[in-house]
């Protein structure tokens, strides 16, 4: 197979000396392979195998876990730190928990692709989020439809909350916030990346992903609340 543009999830201990990997790929969308040796010592291809690293690699195997062959560094590590590496942890295991393996997603791996050059930007951390985010619903036929229950138009006057086993909005009752059918109607127009609409952007992407993911909870979500509050005043 040609070189597949690549970029590491997830790695954890395999046997003595090989490690279980979770990757992105262009063309192939999530693959799990095994990469042979890697946690040996003075191994080449352990110092390349990092997270936010741009990698070519080759694999074999007809099954749904594959044989790592070649493992090349294919440009530089995105430095991260602090939010910026939460974000990033955050964004990995977005894509392994809510992709199956070997769905082609090109798009979702461009938005990832772009995100890891924006983390370290505070302003652009929380739109490059959400590209990635609605591009992952897309993929997988899961992003909200702005339309009500009934198929309607939503009512700019009206607030709405949103049901994810329909994928579409009921109208707010007593006691839910929701959120107002003007603003979901923006949303709709592409405007998940506008400042002002970034609460509930948030929210509703968290809500339409929240299926997805299941009911364990994302480390890298607990963290990032850890770090808040940390940097709460007392």
């Amino acid at each position: 197979m040609q070189p597949q543009p690549a970029f590491l999830l997830h790695k954890r201990p395999y046997r003595e000396t090989s490690a279980l990997v979770e990757l992105i790929t262009l063309e192939h969308g999530r693959v799990r392979g095994v990469a042979q040796g890697v946690q040996r010592a003075g191994s080449k291809a352990r110092s390349r195998l990092q997270p936010f690293t741009p990698l070519h690699v080759t694999w074999i195997g007809e099954g749904e876990l594959k044989r790592l062959r070649l493992m090349e560094s294919a440009g530089a590590t995105a430095l991260l730190a602090g939010e910026g590496l939460l974000c990033g942890l955050y964004a990995n295991e977005l894509l392994t928990r809510a992709l199956p393996p070997l769905l082609p997603v090109r798009e979702v791996f461009a938005f990832y692709g772009a995100l890891l050059g924006e983390l370290p930007a505070p302003e652009r951390r929380a739109p490059a989020l959400r590209r990635l985010e609605v591009a992952t619903l897309e993929a997988l036929d899961a992003e909200p439809v702005f339309r009500d229950e009934e198929e309607r138009e939503l009512d700019p006057q009206r607030r709405y909350v949103y049901r994810a086993e329909s994928r579409r909005f009921v109208p707010a009752g007593e006691g839910q916030q929701g959120a107002d059918g003007r603003t979901l109607r923006l949303l709709a127009q592409d405007g998940w990346t506008q400042p002002g609409l970034a609460g509930v952007a948030k929210s509703l992407t968290r809500a339409a992903l929240a299926p997805l993911l299941g009911s364990k909870p994302l480390r890298s979500r607990e963290l990032m609340s850890q770090l808040a509050a940390r940097r709460r005043p007392n």
